[in-house]
This record gives C-alpha cells, structure tokens and sequence, in this order.
C-alpha cells in the first residue's frame, strides 16, 4: 500500500522492536536497600539439558618434590554440535593426590578454574597464568629436561596440552630453518654420548685404581715395576 507525503520531509526515524534496557534499574530488596545489577559480559556455559557424563581426559603429574602423582581430569562439552560451528570446550576440572598437604589449595583451584570456564568467553588466559608461578623453594626438572617452576605452573602446563588437544590454543610450531639447526645439535649431541659411554666401557676394563693418561686420554695408567705405564697405549714414563 502506498502512501502519498505531501509536506517536504524535515528529518525520520527507523521504528525498532522494543528491546529490552541494556541495564536493568537495581530492585529493592524490601528494606529499602537497591540490589546490585549483575551485568554479564558474556554468555554463561550451562551443562546441556539431559546430558549426565561429559566426555574428558585425565592427566598424570609426578614431580620429584612428592611420593604421590597428582591426577588432573578435564571434562568438555560440545557447543553446535553437528554444524560447521561445533566446538569443543572444557566445562570443569578436577585434581586428585594422596598427599592431603595440598587438600585445601587443590579444591580452591579447581572451583575457581571450573568457575572460570562456565563463565564461557576465552580462557587460554588460565594456562599462561598459571605457568608464570614460581615456588620460592625451587622448581624441578620433568623427563626430557623441561624445567617447571612450581607444581601451579606443571598444572598450567597440563591445562594448555588440553586446550591444545581440543583447539582452542594453537601449538606453536618451529620453521623449518630452526628444527633443521636443533636435529643438526642433537645429533651432535647422541654422538657425544656416544663416545663418552664408549671411553666409559673401555675404562671399565682397567683397574679401578688406574689413573688418566697423558697420551691417549685414557684411564688406564698403573704403577708397573716401579713406573707409570699405561694399559691402553704402552706410554711409560720409565721410556
């Protein structure tokens, strides 16, 4: 249907739906005290409606500062699921040790972390955090010669391999120029081993109190006939 406009057009407007107040006026808590506004940043992860177990992943940690393992499970839930937006995100975590001296801090931990992830929104921010605490007493070393500065920071390190795993953090991966220089120094590297455990093996043949020689580097000098002679090249002091 048309409308005809026969007076000149000065200025208009786009008529919206209504929509609701960005911020909501506070209510009264009936004492004449105003409720605080809750204003969400961004949209809260509810568990999916029916869905009881939650498909996750457990994590050992065994550091050279307990007797005991600590075990960190991971569980997920998928967001649209069956589109091309499907996503997989944690939803909680849980951190379990015999070792009752780190009870308190451990339940404290994983409510805050399981907080954080239903909070929804990105939270990578967890494993860079927790990866940058240090424990005043020292850290350790884990198999392969990864240093870890505290056992906060192993648990990091543990949250980011899952977050890795299920995509939302990307690996960071090395050029090509760089992995072809660390393969060219750990080849050097196994062969200096190598060599060092076959001079290890050889000296192991000698006398244990056989001492080093000048000459051939081995240790394989003893005091035969009253003079240094050595077992593995034939050197004598006594010519």
């Amino acid at each position: 249907m048309s409308i005809k406009i026969a007076n000149k057009i000065v200025g208009y407007e786009v008529v919206k739906e209504e929509e609701p107040a960005p911020r909501e006026e506070a209510a009264n808590d009936g004492q004449g005290r105003q409720k605080a506004t809750i204003i969400r940043m961004t949209e809260r992860v509810a568990r999916p409606e029916g869905m009881e177990a939650l498909e996750g992943s457990t994590y050992k940690i065994k550091t050279p500062l307990d007797d005991h393992a600590m075990y960190v499970t991971i569980n997920d839930i998928v967001l649209n699921g069956g589109t091309e937006h499907e996503q997989r995100r944690p939803f909680e975590i849980f951190i379990n040790s015999k070792n009752m001296d780190h009870f308190q801090w451990i339940v404290a931990l994983t409510r805050l972390m399981s907080a954080v992830f239903r909070k929804g929104g990105d939270v990578t921010f967890l494993a860079e955090e927790l990866q940058a605490v240090f424990d005043p007493r020292g850290g350790y070393f884990k198999p392969g010669g990864k240093f870890m500065p505290s056992i906060i920071a192993d648990i990091g390190a543990v949250i980011e391999h899952h977050l890795q795993k299920i995509g939302l953090m990307e690996k960071e991966e090395l050029s090509q120029q760089q992995q072809l220089m660390l393969d060219q120094k750990r080849a050097e590297a196994v062969a200096s081993d190598e060599k060092r455990n076959a001079e290890a093996d050889a000296d192991a043949s000698y006398p244990a109190s056989a001492t080093l020689c000048f000459k051939c580097h081995t240790k394989a000098v003893i005091i035969m006939d009253n003079c240094a002679t050595c077992l593995s090249c034939g050197y004598s002091k006594c010519g």
